[in-house]
């Protein structure tokens, strides 16, 4: 057994079931099925599911390499922006509805959607840029302008994810994370989904989300050394470019990591298994009964379906 608080990875097989956690819910993506629980104002668990077609039947974008990898990156923040809405949206009492109209929350929502993109990109691609471009030592240096720029974005992106750990509403929801990494480890060394086998598991997860954009800022590295100009605009406008390269590449890579266990793999696992200290934390007994309810419908009648 694993110490609660140690990335150790003792599945018997690694499942295609990947999730997201929600506003006090969790949703998973099976072979064939998707579903999205969440614990209601009133206690009870509401359980929604859907047809998928992640299996042996997907089409070609979801299987070619590099390609698969933007596919998935899109449909991420697409699903994420629409599931994270309806939980949202369940987590309202009747009163609070009848007080906001549906189409001013859809406008709300969608302007706080908009502005949460925008800066992202204002934070982790043109400040980065802007900031070293202000060095004149590293101007015509473009190796270590580069590696400058992948520095300043990993420091931006984990003490932003260390300030908002903090708040209350995101602490949960890193808890519902790490409810869902455990639940989906527990699958995977093919025990029962219970609570108590739940619990014991870890929650740190080679193929999390997390994982991947550290890998996506540190192939950025490596990609922004190939990038010629030394205009700050235009190595802003080249990273926007390159960006499905990036992505694509940092997919695969997640995917030989959680195919392989060897030296390579667990060095290029570290910085994400490290970071998910952050973004996960210890679920509590109801938050992991949301992750078994979201599991258990996503999981196929044919294992042969559900192996990574």
């Amino acid at each position: 057994m694993s110490d609660k608080n140690t990335p150790v990875f003792a599945e018997k097989f690694k499942s295609k079931i990947g999730g997201q956690a929600l506003i006090e819910g969790i949703m998973m993506l099976g072979p064939n099925k998707g579903a999205m629980a969440c614990r209601l104002p009133d206690g009870s668990v509401d359980v929604e599911t859907w047809d998928e077609n992640n299996g042996k039947n997907a089409p070609w974008y979801k299987k070619f390499p590099l390609v698969r990898g933007c596919y998935s990156f899109v449909s991420s923040l697409v699903r994420g922006y629409k599931y994270m809405m309806k939980s949202a949206d369940k987590q309202m009492t009747e009163e609070d509805k009848s007080e906001v109209s549906e189409s001013v929350m859809d406008v709300i929502m969608a302007i706080g959607s908009i502005a949460g993109i925008v800066l992202a990109v204002a934070l982790f691609i043109f400040l980065p840029r802007i900031l070293v471009g202000l060095i004149p030592a590293v101007h015509d240096r473009r190796i270590i302008r580069s590696v400058l720029e992948g520095l300043v974005k990993i420091a931006l992106f984990v003490g932003y994810m260390a300030v908002i750990s903090f708040m209350k509403d995101i602490k949960r929801q890193f808890m519902y994370h790490g409810a869902e990494h455990k639940t989906i480890a527990c699958h995977e060394a093919e025990l029962p989904l219970t609570v108590e086998n739940v619990r014991r598991q870890t929650r740190f997860h080679k193929r999390c989300g997390t994982s991947f954009i550290i890998i996506v800022l540190l192939v950025g590295i490596f990609v922004g050394c190939l990038i010629p100009f030394t205009v700050t605009w235009q190595r802003i406008a080249a990273s926007l470019l390159l960006l499905p390269a990036v992505v694509g590449i940092s997919y695969e890579f997640i995917r030989l990591a959680g195919n392989n266990d060897n030296a390579f793999t667990r060095l290029l696992s570290a910085p994400g298994l490290a970071m998910q200290r952050i973004t996960t934390r210890e679920p509590d007994d109801s938050m992991i009964e949301i992750a078994i309810a979201a599991l258990t419908p996503c999981i196929p009648e044919d294992k042969s379906e559900d192996k990574w």
